[in-house]
């Protein structure tokens, strides 16, 4: 028996509504741990955000040292400020992904 019929599709859901802005976030990225890209994940979000330091950046290195997790806290005012994040953040190289 399906529950289909009692679930909102896709296309109903306001994903504006999924939440509340300005609000704290935590932006994950991870990449290849090159060229200081640390420093290329925290420029990108200056560049988007106001108020985003050094301090608001945790970077965690993979057990190989290939990669490197970076985790940005910042407070986004939009849905479409995290969406130009993710874009910039993804059209990079040396990012594999972006959460």
């Amino acid at each position: 028996m399906s529950d289909k019929g009692n679930r909102p599709s896709s296309e109903q859901i306001d994903e504006d509504k999924l939440m509340t802005f300005p609000c704290d976030f935590a932006l994950k990225v991870m990449g290849e741990d090159i060229n200081d890209y640390s420093a290329y994940v925290l420029s990108i979000c200056q560049k988007h955000v106001k108020g985003v330091t050094e301090s608001c950046v945790h970077t965690r290195p993979s057990r190989n040292g290939k990669y490197i997790a970076v985790t940005v806290q910042l407070v986004a005012t939009s849905r479409q400020q995290l969406d130009d994040l993710y874009i910039e953040l993804n059209a990079y190289e040396h990012t594999k992904m972006a959460l």
